[in-house]
């Protein structure tokens, strides 16, 4: 290797919510030597750190540009709405939007989700951050609808949360630049894939070498015992002048042969 030319590495982005360690340690254990560096990037940025090749693959929030990249979905989330531990809504195991309908409702600039406005009443200002409004949360202003991921992320001990059964919801896939496949992504969407080790999927394999084990002849054939005792019993034959005797191995099947049948003795006169 010249001083010019870069060890592999992949680089992985991934987006809040989003916990890698799963693949990373299957990557570790199989790629030894290729690093894995992890890129975290809020969830709006991700399509274009991709786009400007800061990371070679990432989990990002759907949905993406499918005319750039490639994109396999992994999971939908559970929508939850963050609330204080005394809050009246604690008191269902899940809630509706109609339920929400009179609370005031939370609506961060780095919002996940693909919608105009949270339902509710609108707080006075937008919070800049998700973290920005889980404090805010806490502190009596409002709640928040969020993927539950989030919600365990900033997970905070005055506060909890309750499923919102009819919430958008937010899906997670592995994405990348459709024309930046290279075999480090293949081997990276194997593993989250579930592929074995000794999947080819995806990889070009050399072809296996001709099979040279002793008794192959070149056109694929084996000799066995049979055809090489005929062979040995014909050569000696043309050296001695003499049709070569049978034996049990030469006949067919292997089958030793029957013994001569002796004539009758004579009586004697």
């Amino acid at each position: 290797m010249t001083g010019s030319e870069e060890s592999p590495s992949f680089r992985l982005a991934y987006v809040p919510g989003v916990t890698p360690a799963k693949w990373v340690r299957i990557w570790n254990e199989r790629l030894p030597g290729i690093p894995l560096t992890l890129v975290q990037v809020p969830a709006a940025e991700a399509p274009g750190v991709l786009r400007a090749g800061e990371a070679d693959a990432g989990f990002v929030r759907l949905p993406v540009d499918r005319t750039y990249f490639s994109a396999i979905p992994l999971y939908t989330e559970t929508t939850v709405v963050v609330v204080p531990k005394d809050h009246l809504i604690t008191a269902a195991e899940e809630v509706t939007l109609a339920d929400l309908a009179d609370e005031v409702l939370l609506h961060p600039l780095d919002d996940v989700f693909d919608w105009a406005a949270p339902p509710g009443e609108p707080a006075f200002e937008r919070p800049a951050t998700t973290p920005d409004a889980i404090e805010l949360v806490a502190a009596n202003i409002g709640l928040l609808v969020v993927p539950q991921s989030l919600a365990r992320l900033y997970h905070r001990r005055d506060l909890t949360y309750r499923p919102v059964v009819d919430a958008p919801q937010s899906g997670v896939a592995l994405s990348w630049p459709e024309e930046a496949t290279t075999d480090l992504v293949e081997d990276f969407i194997g593993i989250v894939r579930g592929r074995t080790v000794n999947s080819t999927r995806g990889r070009t394999t050399a072809r296996p070498a001709a099979d040279a084990r002793p008794g192959r002849s070149e056109r694929g054939g084996t000799q066995n015992g049979k055809s090489a005792s005929k062979s040995a019993g014909k050569a000696a034959a043309k050296s001695s002048g003499k049709p070569a005797p049978r034996t049990a191995g030469a006949r067919s099947g292997g089958r030793p042969a029957k013994p001569a049948k002796r004539g009758k003795p004579r009586r004697r006169s």
